[in-house]
């Protein structure tokens, strides 16, 4: 019995349709990154699984994706220690920001810093599949190393305001500042709880405000403690109000302060910037990963249903980890495929896409077929995609090729148009067509690029 074809949960294939709408994405925000002075690089899909551990939190490790070791791994195996990590030394990437880190610091002689970089790969994550979660998908990183100055963040705020304008989706930029939740931590009396709290923040827009009080209780704050971050994260009015709000709520926290004087400041970037993307300030955005140290960003769409689109922050000393301590960065992630999702969602792909050819030439035999070859080459030379049918076969069916593949021109040429020495050329959209001398090559690129 033959085996039944599948791919993992979680993957999904791409067909030459959907593979035509993804590189429109991917095209539309390299084309943004490079506008800002952003050069491309690329990393392993594997890395080794002591540069990944420990850098997402104890739930991110959880979703690392182990990699068996090859050959003789289960030779020697000592039972007495964990079989883990004697099996497995290396786990698929989870993100395009630790091995990036990985990379600056392994390549520090051959940058010059600041550094501004970006990539555009799959990563994977043995998460749960679901509604626009799935366990291997593309990030679209920009990051740049080696400068604190706010006017970096102001950079990533203006290039998620142009890639979303150019895709046409409405969506909203929401910012904090990990500082900001460390004075929360501060002034709640837990300090040492600031990752409890900001993993607990980070759920509120899923599991609602109760249970993300549970959940803090659980982790060991007290119900007093709770109930003083409560009306922080319900807080409202402007983005100048709630600056002003919490200064006075943490009034005696140094590092709160800071936090609010970066924003104070990113703000006013943005407001002289002109951003035409609505910005505002959310203080109960916590991002789950540990390496964030000051602003951090979410990006959501407002027609669509679905989780964050784009997300990062300012990272420290994500380096020193690795070796290269202060070293700060700051970088954004755009996501791909809920980008996909929500574009698809929308309709709001363009028309022209999908189509692997502009003009497809029918086959009515091999004297017809040597006429049109010159013909063809031309047109592909002034940059058309141009396909002869291959066989000799019912127009029907070479019609019906042209729609599946939906090829906008067809050129059917018989000894009428080889005796004219014309070339017929059908606007299948439009149902226009016109005849051309077979050597105007520039006449009918200007008919089909009409």
């Amino acid at each position: 019995m033959a085996q039944k074809p599948s791919i993992p949960k979680g993957t999904r294939d791409f067909g030459q349709i959907e593979m035509a709408e993804r590189n429109y994405i991917f095209d539309t925000i390299r084309s943004v990154f490079r506008k800002f002075g952003y050069s491309q690089i690329e990393t392993p899909a594997m890395e080794n699984l002591s540069t990944l551990m420990g850098k997402y939190g104890e739930e991110g490790d959880k979703l690392l994706f182990r990699i068996l070791n090859s050959g003789d791994a289960f030779a020697g195996v000592d039972m007495t220690r964990p079989l883990t990590s004697q099996v497995c030394e290396k786990g698929l990437r989870y993100d395009l920001t630790v091995p990036f880190a990985r990379y600056v610091v392994q390549h520090q002689s051959e940058i010059s810093f600041p550094f501004k970089r970006f990539q555009i790969q799959p990563v994977w994550r043995a998460d749960r599949p679901q509604k626009g979660r799935y366990r291997e998908f593309y990030q679209c990183d920009v990051d740049v190393i080696g400068s604190k100055s706010q006017l970096l963040e102001l950079e990533l705020v203006q290039i998620a305001d142009e890639v979303f304008r150019r895709l046409d989706i409405n969506v909203l930029i929401k910012i904090n500042n990990r500082k900001v939740l460390s004075g929360l931590a501060e002034i709640c009396g837990a300090p040492d709880k600031v990752v409890d709290i900001t993993v607990a923040i980070d759920k509120l827009d899923k599991i609602g405000l109760e249970a993300v009080e549970a959940e803090m209780i659980e982790k060991g704050l007290t119900p007093e403690a709770v109930k003083l971050l409560e009306p922080v994260l319900t807080l409202s009015g402007s983005n100048e109000q709630k600056i002003a709000s919490m200064r006075s709520l943490m009034a005696e926290s140094q590092i709160g302060q800071k936090g609010l004087d970066e924003l104070e400041e990113l703000f006013g970037y943005i407001k002289a910037a002109g951003i035409e993307t609505a910005c505002e300030i959310d203080l109960s955005l916590a991002r789950g990963l540990n390496y964030y140290t000051g602003a951090i960003f979410e990006i959501k769409a407002l027609d669509w249903q679905i989780g964050s689109i784009s997300g990062g922050g300012r990272y420290d000393n994500l380096t020193g980890i690795f070796g290269l301590p202060d070293m700060s960065g700051v970088g954004i992630s755009f996501g791909a495929d809920r980008i996909y999702d929500v574009l698809k969602g929308l309709n709001k792909f363009p028309e022209s896409l999908g189509g692997a050819s502009d003009l497809l030439f029918a086959n009515m035999g091999a004297a017809e077929t040597a006429y049109v070859l010159p013909v063809a080459s031309g047109l592909r030379s002034e940059g058309l995609s141009v396909e002869i049918y291959p066989e000799s076969v019912k127009l029907k069916k070479q019609f019906d090729y042209a729609d599946r593949k939906r090829i906008g021109f067809l050129s059917i040429c018989g000894e009428n148009e080889m005796a004219a020495g014309t070339i017929q050329i059908k606007n299948l959209r439009t149902g226009d067509q016109q005849s051309f001398d077979k050597g105007d090559i520039a006449s009918m690129k200007a008919f089909i690029k009409a």
